[in-house]
């Protein structure tokens, strides 16, 4: 829950709203991306009860494929998704700040203040990461509860009774809410990190897949929940003419203190999505190292602790530098789903192999339904990717820049731990 519950569900039902403006609609667009997300969870189900091995994602696809292709996930995974995102989630916090506090300091400072804290945090062992991960999660589910509250409490603010536009047709509403799932499932990304923890986890073919189907069906039932609320106290008008609806939320019920106990619960779900990708991402990495497709001190794990110390040095290093130097990072979230997706087609494709080889054995969790379900997932995944696409031809060029240069630097990995094993020999 911790991995999928960021910012974008404090800002996405209004995107939605632009896009489809009818409230049934709006409504299941959300259902249509929990169904999705639920899709996803049992195919990363069964593939962590079929290979539990540390890296998670990196694993699968690079036992199913080829390890170039697991390379290219772990790459960008490093240099866009998840630093990306990183760097996005200590900035937002960081702008939240002033309403916090009062203060006005430096957002880069107070962003890179963030970032180091938790990276230093997570690099002194799995259970202080963990129980930090776990403490704003608790207090995060309980603030989204509360606001969930005060908008079944609250009077419908003015714009709620605001005429809305009149509905499309049918065929141009479908088209609608077709191009807003890139918005639902940017904002029901994430619980594939849960997959990265395999490796250090008691007793991964049971809880992994026990934790994925309940986080992501507690994801789905608060998602709902504050986009009926927001669609209740703001209409579909004063959704739709709002960047911030969960701040209305909360100024229609507790006047002008709402914007900063509206900061407040944002500030604590980008800080415990950050925690989670610091706790998670660097496994892949680490893994990576392992394998010799990656710089081989990635791999030293801390003796007591059995910690990738390095490998979570190097991710908070990365989103830093992002944070500080890359201009126009921003625009990089807009296709992050563009690349998850692919990879997520390329799983669901994993499960196909993997049956086909392991003909006959015995898993604690397999996908319902399978083949259906699997390939539905599928073909999901890549038209979702293809929307994402198709909506920014800039982000497209970026992500396949980034696999295209993926390439050579696979192979002079390769090359280069060949040459070190002739060496050993």
């Amino acid at each position: 829950m911790g991995g999928i519950i960021g910012s974008g569900i404090f800002r996405n039902p209004s995107v939605v709203a632009k896009i489809v403006w009818i409230p049934g609609a709006i409504i299941g667009v959300w259902i249509a991306g929990g169904a999705i997300s639920i899709l996803g969870a049992f195919v990363i189900a069964e593939l962590a009860a079929r290979r539990p091995q540390d890296g998670g994602f990196y694993a699968y696809l690079r036992d199913a494929f080829h390890p170039l292709v697991a390379f290219m996930y772990g790459w960008t995974l490093l240099l866009a998704s998840q630093s990306g995102g990183m760097a996005a989630a200590a900035l937002t916090f960081a702008g939240y700040y002033p309403a916090l506090t009062g203060r006005t300091d430096d957002p880069l400072l107070i962003a890179f203040a963030v970032l180091a804290t938790f990276t230093i945090i997570n690099c002194l062992g799995v259970r202080q990461g963990g129980n930090l991960q776990n403490v704003f999660m608790v207090l995060k589910i309980g603030a989204i509860v509360l606001l969930i509250g005060a908008g079944f409490i609250a009077h419908p603010a003015a714009s709620a009774a605001a005429q809305t536009p009149n509905a499309p047709t049918t065929l141009a509403l479908l088209g609608a809410m077709a191009a807003s799932m890139v918005a639902v499932m940017f904002a029901y990304s994430g619980w594939q990190t849960a997959s990265f923890m395999s490796g250090e986890l008691k007793n991964p073919t049971r809880t992994l897949p026990l934790g994925l189907l309940w986080g992501v069906g507690g994801v789905i039932a608060l998602y709902l929940l504050i986009n009926v609320v927001c669609l209740r106290v703001l209409g579909v008008n004063g959704l739709m003419h709002t960047d911030a609806p969960a701040s209305e939320v909360a100024r229609a019920f507790m006047g002008a203190r709402g914007a900063q106990v509206m900061a407040a619960i944002i500030s604590l779900s980008t800080l415990g999505f950050l925690s989670n990708q610091i706790l998670t991402s660097p496994r892949v990495y680490h893994a990576m190292a392992e394998d010799g497709l990656f710089f081989r001190w990635i791999a030293w794990v801390h003796p007591k602790t059995r910690v990738p110390i390095v490998a979570i040095a190097l991710q908070g290093v990365v989103a830093i530098m992002i944070t500080f130097f890359y201009k126009g990072y921003s625009q990089i979230l807009g296709y992050v789903i563009g690349v998850d997706f692919l990879f997520f087609a390329l799983a669901a494709a994993a499960i196909f192999v993997f049956r086909a080889r392991d003909r006959g054995e015995r898993v604690s969790f397999s996908v319902p339904f399978h083949p259906y379900t699997t390939a539905l997932f599928m073909l999901i995944a890549l038209g979702i990717a293809v929307t994402s696409y198709l909506q920014s031809w800039q982000g497209t060029a970026v992500t396949f820049g980034l696999f295209a240069v993926a390439v050579p630097v696979y192979f002079s990995f390769v090359r280069a731990r060949r040459e070190a094993t002739g060496r050993i020999a």
